[in-house]
């Protein structure tokens, strides 16, 4: 581990947090970076949080990641098979950012309507959607009770406090969602295309920025900080008493 390179990414991440992404700072960042693993980045972040950062102000910083740590994931799907833990997550994952693409559909459509009676067979699928994305619960439950416990046994805290306080947020809009799939009748239909639209890209944007940053630093960091085959297996077996999703193990 190198303690310089994380200092330096610390500095770097304090300057984009006050200032914003300047092209500078920017190609800064890619070029420390391109030389950091995902445990030091993760350091980095906790870190960070420990020195007083909000960790919301780290929520921010997923273009740079992408750039650089775009093929982390084809590394750990290379890395497991079938059954894996994290193999199961990512496939969750695949499947949530089909449902987010549909309801990036729907809420478009939704928009495009004048009355209920137009809009009555998206509003219908916006509850479907809404129970889908809502059912991803148990997904998030196997992340914190199993994979985050044992990444925070190894002292990776910062990434996974992050990730939880993003399920409690992102929980409580799904539910908001369904919530108001269920009262297009009992609302204006100007205010319900206003609070649907709102929601939606929330849920939209949020989800999926939390998405890549479990995909592309979390498993990663994940996977080179656990080793032990047999501690896998152990997650595995407790993945299994926790549950799954109704769409997990779909074609």
């Amino acid at each position: 581990m190198d303690n310089k390179r994380i200092e330096e990414l610390k500095e770097v991440l304090k300057s984009l947090n006050k200032i914003g992404i300047t092209e500078e700072l920017r190609k800064e960042a890619l070029d420390i970076v391109k030389n950091i693993n995902p445990i030091e980045l993760s350091i980095a972040e906790q870190q960070l949080i420990e020195e007083g950062m909000n960790p919301q102000d780290l929520r921010h910083l997923c273009d740079i990641h992408m750039e650089v740590l775009k093929d982390e994931l084809t590394k750990v799907k290379a890395s497991t098979s079938k059954g894996h833990v994290l193999y199961t997550l990512i496939e969750e994952h695949d499947k949530i950012l089909d449902f987010l693409k549909e309801l990036e559909e729907v809420n478009s459509n939704i928009q495009k309507t004048e009355n209920y009676d137009e809009a009555k067979d998206e509003t219908h699928r916006l509850y479907n959607l809404a129970e889908s994305i809502l059912d991803a619960e148990n997904h998030h439950q196997r992340e914190e009770k199993v994979l985050f416990l044992e990444m925070e046994k190894r002292e990776i805290t910062g990434p996974t406090r992050i990730m939880k306080m993003e399920h409690d947020d992102l929980r409580a809009k799904k539910k908001e969602l369904k919530m108001l799939s269920k009262s297009v009748d009992a609302m204006d239909f100007r205010e319900f295309k206003s609070k649907v639209d709102e929601v939606s890209k929330y849920i939209i944007f949020n989800l999926r920025d939390h998405i890549f940053k479990e995909n592309y630093i979390l498993y990663p960091s994940a996977l080179e900080t656990i080793k032990d085959k047999d501690m896998w297996d152990d997650m595995k077996r407790r993945c299994d008493e926790v549950g799954y999703c109704s769409f997990t193990f779909s074609n």
